[in-house]
């Protein structure tokens, strides 16, 4: 009976060992609630709504439901989403989700008087290509009119009341840029008739694989225009080859236009550092959090420095547009800061600086702008609108 009783008691060992080694179950609820709690600490900009996270009762029936990946991902893109700021987004998602704005989008949408005005097209994209044009009004997405599917977009968030042009035109600019996985179905009107168009979206249409930079000489005048690469590790070097060979006496265009991805500063200040001669302010920052949990403000000026052998003397400007994001603003207000004219008219827009947040149980990364950045001058970034270009 012994033996038995020492075999019964090193399998009862054996299967607690095997218990307690078992990874506990992942508490997606806990995630859910503390996605809340980093907005609510984090976002830079909750002044726009009282100093109050957005919510809803259909949102907070949403968090209290999470129970797996999917639900959880789903409530923080909803969550994200009623701060309706572009910049403020999950790092993963859904083949469904919406497509993000500008990265994906082909239209800039703003509000009108007569409704939602088409501001901006993308070049080289399927709106420009079906001869969409700046002015057209957006009528209707997926046979549903325009102001009928802005009020569902904001419904499916429990949020009714919107009523505010900038969050309406935020929605409208979401929507015209569907669905990841599924066409677009949109009616604009074009010299007063409707035209009813289906086009892909710029998930399925996004032009493969380009070099960081293009440049293209002209008589007397270089375009260095970079394709939304101030993310890419290999744009410094590009950049630089293609400085070096600008011919001399040319008139350099640097072209902002397609950078809507945002990216890093390490590149923003490598590109302007080829355009000052001793160390120079370009932005500066504001840290909200620290401020809101201690009540001290706490702000810096960032620095753009010469390189040894890197520095151009010549004639030079600056082109921006509506896809000329984050990282590409952070660059335009540089250039305006070093002196370097910049004209295009608005730009996205986007507001402050993204950190990376992760959930504590599962990992799930979301994005929020939680600096504030601003002109040397202390200007909003967002609020800078260079002139028209001539």
């Amino acid at each position: 009976m012994r033996t038995v009783w020492l075999a019964t008691g090193l399998a009862l060992i054996a299967a607690q060992g095997r218990a307690s080694a078992a990874p506990a179950a992942t508490d997606y609820a806990a995630d859910a609630k503390a996605l809340d709690a980093i907005i609510a600490e984090n976002y830079a900009y909750l002044d726009r709504f009282g100093d109050t996270v957005p919510s809803s009762a259909k949102l907070d029936a949403e968090r209290d439901a999470v129970a797996d990946h999917d639900s959880l991902l789903h409530y923080a893109e909803d969550k994200i989403a009623a701060l309706a700021d572009h910049h403020a987004i999950t790092g993963s998602s859904f083949k469904t989700s919406w497509g993000l704005v500008p990265s994906y989008a082909d239209l800039w949408i703003v509000a009108d008087a007569d409704g939602y005005r088409i501001d901006a097209v993308k070049d080289g994209s399927p709106a420009q290509g079906a001869q969409i044009a700046i002015g057209y009004h957006l009528k209707a997405v997926d046979g549903v009119p325009i102001d009928a599917a802005i009020a569902a977009y904001w419904h499916d968030l429990g949020l009714e009341a919107v009523t505010d042009s900038e969050r309406r035109a935020f929605a409208a600019r979401v929507l015209a840029a569907g669905r990841r996985d599924r066409a677009r179905h949109l009616v604009v009107d074009a010299d007063d008739a409707d035209m009813p168009l289906t086009l892909p979206n710029l998930y399925q249409s996004r032009p493969g694989d380009r070099p960081p930079v293009t440049l293209t000489v002209q008589t007397r005048r270089a375009t260095i225009r970079f394709n939304d690469s101030l993310g890419n590790s290999d744009t410094i070097a590009a950049f630089d080859a293609a400085m070096a060979t600008v011919p001399q006496g040319a008139h350099l265009v640097i072209d902002l236009t397609d950078t809507g991805s945002g990216g890093d500063s390490l590149i923003a200040r490598a590109v302007m550092s080829w355009f000052v001669d001793r160390p120079r302010f370009y932005q500066k920052h504001r840290l909200v959090a620290e401020e809101r949990s201690s009540g001290i403000v706490r702000e810096w000026v960032e620095e753009v420095y010469p390189r040894a052998g890197k520095h151009f003397a010549g004639p030079v400007s600056v082109r921006v547009g509506r896809w000329t994001g984050s990282m590409g603003e952070g660059m335009a207000i540089g250039f305006m800061s070093i002196g370097v004219p910049v004209c295009g008219g608005a730009m996205a827009g986007l507001r402050g600086a993204v950190y990376d947040f992760t959930l504590p149980a599962t990992g799930m990364v979301v994005k929020l702008p939680a600096e504030r950045v601003y002109t040397p001058g202390g200007k909003p970034r967002e609020d800078v609108v260079p002139p028209p270009c001539r």
